[in-house]
């Protein structure tokens, strides 16, 4: 009976498991059309008059080409991480396992010395002295259990010592992987660095073209009427968005509590003048490049791509028509359809778009209207 209640079970499991790997499948290809959409967009912003503009493609290509690096390097440094934390690992329990074989040693020594004291033929000559039957059977157990001891002793040593040879080999291919890792991040290193400055010089060489402000914001300005054009077509994308995420908090439960993006200066403040002497719709916050840009908070990411006038920008969709905008960035570490969490890594900072000076740009959307994000921020 309880064979016929367990296969009952399992068989009615079967649908559940068939279902979820039907919805998973369904979910992939959602996620695939709406990277398809996103795409879309993208490609039909870059086809306008603007973008056509032989400086902003140019600067598009090389930032792109930066940001691949830059993320390569990146991915470089976290193996270099983990392969650093195994080895200390190793050398920790090798450092343990050595301090275990001298207490063996130790130990084994004494029982030796004793083995020595009582000669080889003492265990004969304890029996031979002996009448009581009893004595000689506990004398008989107690040369069986120093046997044994000996024996013990022995065979743990031998095991401990093959485990610390066979650690030692694991050290030293840790070692070697550690080795032919840094030499592999150091030409990564070494060619972000050619693309940063390849990078330089093409914006000096744009400014040189572009020779007064008003005609390079023109050429590599922010486009805002895109980017509310862009917002406005994601709206629907990510209609499976609910207001309230499940097991989150409401976004708009979190105001003045939420964490920054970076820490940094505030270059330009909401409403300031921007370089293009244009009203600010965010802030522009001074960074180091490759510094860790976070999530403010969990979320979906709806777009991650190269902006004229933003540079590389991702946009996290929070739900309820709430939205984070993060530009300017040397590279981006989340694709389109990807859950965040509050403080997750999203991407780097950089000077992206033309800036002339590393940064973060940051917006937050409320129903596409830009508000200022201090009043959000704790």
């Amino acid at each position: 009976m309880a064979a016929l209640a367990g296969a009952s079970v399992a068989r009615a499991q079967e649908p559940d498991a068939t279902q979820r790997s039907a919805q998973e499948q369904d979910a992939r290809k959602k996620l695939d059309a709406v990277r398809g959409q996103i795409k879309a967009l993208t490609e039909q912003q870059q086809a306008t008059a603007g973008e056509r503009g032989e400086a902003a493609r140019a600067l598009r290509e090389k930032e792109l080409a930066l940001a691949a690096v830059a993320k390569d390097v990146r991915a470089f440094d976290e193996k270099l991480a983990a392969q650093q934390a195994r080895l200390d690992q190793l050398n920790r329990r090798r450092s343990e396992l050595e301090g275990v074989l001298k207490s063996q040693r130790e130990a084994l020594a004494a029982l030796l010395r004793s083995a020595y004291a009582l000669g080889h033929d003492e265990e004969l000559k304890l029996l031979l002295q002996q009448d009581d039957v009893a004595t000689i059977a506990r004398v008989l157990a107690y040369h069986r259990y120093f046997q044994r001891a000996q024996v013990g002793q022995i065979d743990k040593l031998i095991g401990d010592l093959k485990q610390l040879a066979d650690l030692q080999e694991s050290i030293k291919a840790a070692t070697a992987e550690l080795a032919a890792t840094r030499d592999a991040q150091a030409v990564e290193a070494a060619k972000l660095e050619t693309e940063r400055a390849g990078r330089a010089a093409l914006v000096d060489t744009i400014d040189a073209k572009l020779k007064d402000q008003g005609t390079r914001i023109a050429a590599l300005g922010k486009d805002e009427a895109a980017l509310s054009q862009l917002l406005e077509r994601l709206r629907d994308v990510f209609a499976d968005i609910p207001k309230q995420i499940s097991g989150e908090e409401p976004f708009a439960a979190t105001r003045g509590r939420l964490a920054w993006p970076l820490q940094g200066r505030v270059v330009t403040a909401f409403g300031a003048a921007d370089e293009s002497g244009r009203r600010s719709s965010g802030l522009l916050l001074a960074a180091k490049t490759g510094s860790a840009v976070h999530a403010i908070s969990h979320g979906r990411v709806a777009f991650a791509d190269w902006l004229r006038g933003y540079g590389l920008m991702i946009i996290v969709d929070h739900g309820d028509g709430y939205l984070s905008l993060y530009g300017c960035n040397e590279t981006l570490l989340k694709d389109v359809g990807d859950w965040v969490n509050a403080g997750e890594t999203i991407a780097t900072s950089g000077a992206s778009g033309g800036q002339k000076a590393p940064g973060l740009y940051f917006e937050l959307r409320v129903k596409g209207q830009p508000t200022d994000p201090r009043g959000w921020l704790r």
